[in-house]
């Protein structure tokens, strides 16, 4: 490293000339030492910021989370917007200058007058009317524009009209019916088949006036001089077999067990005068008849011949609770518009209403192509039925051509 000298006489020091290897050594020394403090300044300006306090980290989840769930909410209102669109639906809008007073009275919630109810939590009655009102607006403000506590005009068939397009159950309530006198009904059994006045039905609405004319008119395929109960086809139904297609009421008794197991049964075939219900009352068997009055008064008939009518559309669920009836008739009305969506729905309601081991009996369903039959087919096999008769089979139409229809009885099974 070299030598140094300290001469203090003169006050002065002086240092000898080192070697070119210590000289060397200083300078890589000197090197390492700004080398290491420059390291050291970069890391010192360059370090990581420190790490956020935990609170700021479920700041940032809850920040995320709430973006979530306005965007789901956003979303579902969107949804909403589509389905309504589609469906042509809109809550009805009362402030419409067309909307009748009584409409609007109606469809108003009115609170409960002592407050709360402690056992259902509402606290005001709401109006039970159907969506597809909306679409038949007009039509149900002439039909709500009636004078309240009076006497209801006589247009039922207005009713109907939006009954059959969706709207039911009606808004009409502080009306009263007009008022038809019942002179000359018959005793029960002799009113089944009893021919009756054309005094005993209302006639406004329709295009016949009386019986006569509605016995000359095919009013359907299960109605050709259906109000004639004591001559010609009628009487004859169900105790006698013109085709394959055709059961004996007997015989479908025996199949559920007899008339001590069939008690109560539901008619929805639609468009008869009953005769169905009358032959099972002749059997200790009550039937529900569900009916409209298309052209012609069926529910009044019905009644008169001592039967229960139910004035019910099939687009709508059954006013009855669950596995109540031992038998279903059905037929034609099955077909439901022929579009199978609705056909699956009344397939299902249905189901619902009949308990286990109870008979479904479809008399005479018209096939008019192997898709129908096939689809109905398909439908029945899903809930796995039990076919304790099946049969497809022909008849000749008034035309002369063929026409293919489906008759069956079939058993409700159990299921898990």
């Amino acid at each position: 490293m070299g030598s140094v000298s300290l001469k203090i006489g003169d006050g002065t020091a002086r240092f000898k000339r080192g070697s070119f290897c210590s000289s060397a050594a200083n300078l890589l020394m000197l090197f390492s030492v700004v080398t290491t403090n420059l390291f050291a300044l970069y890391a010192f300006t360059h370090r990581p910021p420190p790490p956020p306090p935990p609170h700021h980290h479920l700041s940032l989840i809850s920040d995320q989370v709430s973006l979530i769930l306005r965007q789901i909410d956003s979303s579902q209102k969107k949804l909403s917007q589509i389905e309504k669109h589609l469906l042509g639906y809109q809550t009805i809008d009362l402030s419409r200058p067309q909307i009748a007073p009584e409409l609007k009275e109606f469809l108003t919630p009115h609170p409960l007058p002592l407050g709360k109810d402690s056992r259902t939590g509402i606290t005001s009655m709401a109006a039970s009317v159907a969506h597809s009102c909306e679409k038949s607006i007009d039509l149900l403000s002439q039909f709500m524009a009636y004078k309240p506590y009076g006497t209801c005009p006589d247009d039922w068939s207005l009713g109907q009209r939006l009954i059959l397009q969706g709207c039911e159950p009606l808004p009409r309530r502080r009306c009263s019916g007009k008022i038809i006198p019942k002179f000359g009904l018959q005793s029960y059994p002799n009113s089944l088949w009893t021919n009756v006045s054309d005094k005993m039905c209302s006639w406004s609405g329709l295009g016949c006036k009386n019986f006569t004319c509605l016995n000359a008119k095919k009013l359907g395929r299960d109605c050709a001089g259906c109000f004639d109960i004591r001559h010609g086809y009628e009487p004859q139904k169900y105790v006698k077999a013109w085709s394959k297609n055709d059961f004996l009421i007997d015989d479908v008794l025996a199949m559920g067990g007899g008339s001590s197991l069939i008690r109560v049964g539901f008619d929805i075939r639609g468009g008869g005068s009953g005769t169905f219900a009358a032959r099972m009352a002749e059997r200790n068997v009550t039937i529900v008849t569900a009916s409209m009055n298309v052209d012609a008064p069926f529910n009044e008939f019905v009644a008169t011949r001592g039967l229960f009518p139910l004035y019910l559309s099939l687009n709508h669920r059954f006013p009855f609770y669950d596995n109540v009836f031992d038998l279903v008739y059905a037929g034609n009305g099955l077909d439901v518009a022929g579009r199978p969506e609705k056909l699956e729905f009344l397939m299902f309601d249905i189901d619902r209403v009949l308990r286990v081991g109870g008979l479904l009996w479809i008399d005479n369903f018209y096939c008019v192509s192997d898709d129908k039959r096939r689809a109905l087919t398909r439908i029945i096999e899903r809930f796995g039925y039990k076919k304790s008769k099946w049969v497809v089979g022909e008849k000749v139409a008034g035309d002369g051509k063929s026409e293919v229809y489906l008759s069956a009885v079939l058993q409700k099974p159990v299921r898990p």
